[in-house]
């Protein structure tokens, strides 16, 4: 069992964004991802899956298909291999759950 309140695992750098994983398992990863305003992930493929829950903030996600913007409880799915990238509007707080496909590394 896991229980914890991800928010209060927030950290942010002002030099770059900062992904923490929280969980891995062979079949799904979660991370938080937090960008301080005006900080980006550019757009890039991955090879795994994922689903983007924003807890806090404001962004801008890329997909292969476009640009949107996503706010506190908004989300985004995005399939391997597709294109992905963040750009921070507002300070922002996000959840990342991967599928498994990315081999799980210890931190």
């Amino acid at each position: 069992m896991y229980i914890e309140n991800l928010v209060t695992q927030k950290e942010f750098s002002a030099k770059k964004p900062v992904k923490k994983d929280i969980l891995q398992s062979k079949k799904f990863n979660i991370v938080l991802v937090c960008l301080e305003q005006n900080q980006e992930i550019p757009p890039h493929p991955e090879p795994y899956a994922v689903f983007f829950l924003v807890l806090e903030g404001k962004g801008i996600f890329t997909s292969s298909t476009g640009t949107y913007e996503l706010r506190k409880n908004s989300s985004i799915y995005l399939k391997a291999d597709e294109m992905r990238g963040i750009k921070c509007v507002e300070k922002l707080v996000v959840l990342g759950v991967q599928d498994g496909h990315e081999t799980t590394k210890s931190t």
